[in-house]
């Protein structure tokens, strides 16, 4: 072959890379409210730290938490479930509430990750403290039936947690540990029966509330946002962006996002990862100073002063950010392509499902929970 004929052929193959690389790009998401969760004692209150994931074609979500009686800042005390409800799709693409079922325990912001075994719910928390169990839930869509089964415990408890899962292995990233935010990441293999917990290589600093997703093109998993709370100072919330790369094991630092993220969800599409809102911080660092300064105030009057300051500050919360963001792996840049038409969730589950992503529930505004099921589809 001559020489300006493989010139034309490379050219070519080039050309059509990128074409179908184009293709593949994120171009705008289709939001869409398609039901709602039940509702507390005739109220639909809405649940935040939801657990929820896919299971023989059934989505599952249940347990989190909400406010039942009145707003944390008035003395109103957190309540944590144990309500499992099990939704198919009908004929007509209509979701459907098929089963009510219940966890072995109440239980809220757990780390959640769909498998092939099914869904597997790590750590979490509830009235007892921060949880070290590990469930896998399967749905039976012949007895209409969900099976729990205990895998072997954390090596420590963990809360808002990330989880994700690859050929069997599931990988748990993070959390808050009670007193300070994990760096571990651990896996375990779901098809050994004797499996134990291995220690992998630490994320490069402590973190919890972040987005955690496997990516196949890079055979890589993605750490994006989250924070870390700090003794005396409000926590700290990141826009670093890592990821870990199944074959060497190594952690690589990739282009962060355009600003800090916490307690947002995500979901892959081709060779893009998307991040579907979360909490910049402004109301949640503004909260955090407060408290600190009414901790460390001895003047009762400038103390009430302080207390009615914050009350506002929470009552006021303007609801979370709710920006589209979409990260290129191949151009390594972040570029936004929307924004949620809704009260945008955080501390909730993204969950993909026959070609869609599905969000239920989560804290809309400092106390709030919404019960909305909504769901994203992809354009591309």
């Amino acid at each position: 072959m001559r020489l300006s004929s493989i010139i034309i052929l490379s050219a070519l193959l080039l050309f059509n890379k990128s074409v179908s690389a184009q293709k593949d790009k994120v171009k705008s998401i289709q939001w869409e409210k398609i039901g709602s969760l039940p509702g507390t004692n005739g109220h639909p209150l809405g649940f935040a730290g939801v657990v929820a994931g896919v299971s023989n074609d059934a989505f599952i979500v249940g347990g989190g938490a909400n406010f039942p009686d009145s707003m944390p800042w008035l003395g109103g005390k957190k309540r944590y479930y144990d309500d499992l409800y099990v939704y198919r799709k009908n004929s007509e693409d209509s979701l459907v509430l098929t089963r009510s079922l219940k966890l072995p325990f109440p239980l809220g912001y757990a780390a959640c990750v769909s498998t092939s075994q099914g869904i597997v719910i790590a750590g979490g928390e509830n009235n007892n403290g921060i949880i070290n169990k590990v469930l896998l839930l399967q749905w039976d869509d012949v007895t209409k039936e969900i099976s729990t089964k205990y895998l072997p415990n954390l090596p420590f408890a963990l809360t808002g947690a990330g989880a994700a899962a690859h050929k069997g292995i599931l990988y748990v990233a993070g959390g808050d540990m009670g007193a300070d935010a994990s760096d571990h990441l651990l896996s375990l293999d779901l098809d050994s029966a004797n499996a134990e917990w291995k220690e992998l290589p630490a994320i490069p600093h402590p973190v919890s509330h972040m987005v955690f997703l496997y990516q196949a093109g890079t055979n890589s998993i993605y750490l994006a946002g989250g924070r870390k709370k700090n003794d005396n100072k409000p926590s700290t919330l990141y826009r670093d962006v890592y990821s870990y790369s199944l074959a060497n094991g190594k952690w690589k630092k990739e282009h962060p996002l355009p600003h800090a993220l916490s307690a947002g969800t995500g979901a892959v599409a081709g060779n893009e990862i998307i991040l579907f809102g979360g909490d910049a911080g402004e109301t949640f660092h503004k909260t955090e100073e407060l408290i600190f300064a009414i901790a460390n105030e001895r003047d009762e009057s400038t103390k009430r002063h302080l207390m009615m300051e914050k009350m506002k500050v929470q009552s006021t919360h303007p609801g979370f950010c709710g920006s589209e963001l979409v990260y290129d792996i191949v151009a390594n840049k972040w570029n936004s392509v929307g924004c949620i038409p809704f009260d945008v969730p955080v501390t909730t589950v993204a969950v993909p499902w026959n070609n869609e992503v599905v969000i239920a529930g989560g804290e809309i505004r400092a106390g709030v929970r919404t019960p909305q099921i909504i769901t994203a589809k992809i354009i591309q």
